[in-house]
């Protein structure tokens, strides 16, 4: 969650339908796990991928999250009538592109990362591919 926004309210916006121009190369780590479709990734999302990574590598090596969840998503509540307004912010998504990288990680040997990264991909919405720097 932002530590503060410009208002607390934000419209869905259009389809997701472009690559990533930012984020879409490998800067930190040798490992990475990049998004083959564009989607929302929820903040409880992310932080279960980096726990499962975390754990798997048993808090060694260096892990990156190359996503923030910076956009809000609004909720009605249950059996509330339509109209009255849009409902109050329920969560946080970040917005990532067919093409980002999401986690880098560095520090550990091939196949530990490449099971690490695998266990995060499971908890994500969207569909990945592991990345190597050669």
């Amino acid at each position: 969650m932002p530590k503060k926004v410009k208002y607390r309210k934000q419209q869905r916006g259009g389809k997701l339908r472009q690559r990533a121009k930012k984020g879409a190369e490998l800067s930190f780590g040798s490992f990475g796990l990049r998004s083959l479709e564009a989607g929302l990734v929820s903040a409880r999302q992310i932080e279960a991928s980096r726990r499962a990574m975390t754990r798997y590598v048993q808090r060694g090596g260096k892990i990156w999250i190359r996503v923030f969840p910076s956009k809000p998503m609004t909720k009605k509540g249950d059996e509330t009538p339509m109209g009255k307004g849009k409902g109050s912010v329920d969560h946080f998504v970040a917005v990532v592109e067919q093409g980002r990288i999401i986690f880098e990680m560095d520090g550990v040997p091939p196949e530990t990362a490449r099971r690490a990264l695998k266990l995060a991909s499971a908890k994500l919405c969207v569909k990945t591919r592991i990345e190597e720097k050669i």
